[in-house]
């Protein structure tokens, strides 16, 4: 019976354009599809995740220089977020860190900011 819930859990959320992955879920997943030479595992994930922002930027500064709508750009975007969640998984992983508890973690820190009045600004200790 919950494998049949989760099926229509998972076809609802599909139908709607949402998922139901968590974050440690993904970066088990991505784990599993991880190819880079262990040796230098801290410099290739950096790079990578660096290149990928990279992509990112690249393809919205072209958005602005061509003054592209959306419907011309907004399909492009996703991939390239999702390449650079790819390395921030992994990245976490090799640093023994659960992604999920990183996300966490940035969002309390985040509300303690706003509650606090400093998201403005700078500095990590505010």
């Amino acid at each position: 019976m919950e494998s049949f819930l989760q099926e229509e859990v998972n076809k609802f959320m599909k139908e709607k354009n949402k998922s139901n992955i968590s974050a440690s879920d993904y970066q088990k997943q991505a784990k599993e599809t991880a190819i880079f030479p262990p040796a230098t595992a801290l410099e290739y994930l950096t790079l990578g995740l660096v290149g990928e922002a990279g992509e990112v930027a690249n393809k919205v500064k072209k958005i602005i220089r061509d003054k592209l709508p959306p419907e011309n750009w907004k399909h492009d975007l996703p991939s390239e977020i999702g390449d650079v969640l790819w390395y921030c998984a992994l990245l976490a992983d090799y640093l023994d860190y659960d992604l999920g508890k990183i996300m966490e973690n940035n969002l309390e820190k985040l509300h303690s900011r706003k509650k606090r009045g400093v998201l403005g600004g700078s500095g990590d200790n505010r």
